[in-house]
């Protein structure tokens, strides 16, 4: 049977999702617990968004497969369904800084990362440092020079689309560039606080990051708000694109197709190589 997990984590004390030998990762932990409360092996997890060191997630999703007779033997003599009764189970066993939202059973096609259908993350920056919250220390970056959120708005939306963004990703061997930018905004809120929203279909390692690494230095005031298109037009990393920091980066939301058959389609497409677009 295919479970699927929706899941939340504070990601400063981990090494990011996936397990590293004798590093704190959030899958190790996870399937730890898992294991202790399906009295099986720890099981093995496919996330639907794999987060780096220090990195957060208010919506991740992962799946797991278990034999039908460990799921039914869940709610032991309650009679709460299989899903809640793993939810108030896992919170007995997992550290506070993870949280299980939801459990259930889903269609053997169903997968956490290939059926997705976008993935949208958020970014918090500070750059008023005396109005600095310390409760927001660990999920908020606080820079030096003030930023001009409008125009880091205008320069973010000039990259959406389907695009490669080799400048703004760590090469992997065999693995592509090519993304669909479904959107990319700032906005200053009501706390001050300069906040970025980005949703793709797929990020490769570091795309996030660099991406607002990009939109800062115009938000400085030191590129203007052209120049990150020009740097992805130029399709390498570029030594004025700063990597920010991890802890200002959130996993909001993983979006899926309403149906069974969406989600199977949705695979299929996922597993497909990528190819340029001409034009």
């Amino acid at each position: 049977m295919r479970i699927r997990i929706d899941l939340a984590y504070d990601g400063t004390d981990f090494s990011g999702w996936a397990r590293q030998p004798g590093l704190r990762t959030v899958e190790e932990t996870l399937a730890q617990g898992l294991g202790q409360v399906l009295r099986v092996d720890p099981p093995r997890l496919v996330v639907g968004g794999r987060t780096d060191a220090g990195v957060h997630a208010r919506g991740s999703v992962c799946h797991l497969d278990v034999d039908e007779e460990v799921w039914r033997r869940v709610p032991g003599r309650s009679d709460r369904a299989p899903g809640d009764a793993l939810v108030t189970r896992l919170r007995g066993v997992l550290p506070p800084d993870v949280a299980v939202r939801a459990a259930a059973e889903v269609h053997p096609d169903f997968d956490a990362r290939f059926s997705a259908l976008r993935r949208r993350y958020s970014y918090r920056l500070q750059d008023r440092p005396a109005g600095a919250d310390p409760l927001r220390r660990h999920d908020t970056v606080v820079v030096r020079h003030p930023l001009d959120a409008d125009s880091m708005d205008e320069a973010a939306r000039t990259l959406v689309g389907l695009r490669d963004f080799a400048a703004f990703c760590k090469p992997r061997e065999g693995a592509t560039t090519i993304r669909t930018l479904l959107d990319f905004r700032w906005r200053r809120d009501d706390a001050g606080v300069v906040v970025g929203t980005v949703v793709a279909d797929a990020f490769c390692h570091s795309m996030v990051r660099a991406l607002v690494g990009a939109v800062v230095a115009v938000g400085e005031g030191r590129r203007a708000p052209g120049w990150p298109e020009e740097v992805q037009r130029a399709g390498r990393r570029d030594p004025g694109v700063r990597v920010m920091p991890a802890h200002g980066l959130c996993l909001e939301e993983i979006t899926y197709p309403g149906t069974v058959e969406g989600q199977r389609r949705r695979g299929q497409e996922s597993r497909a190589v990528r190819a340029p677009h001409a034009g």
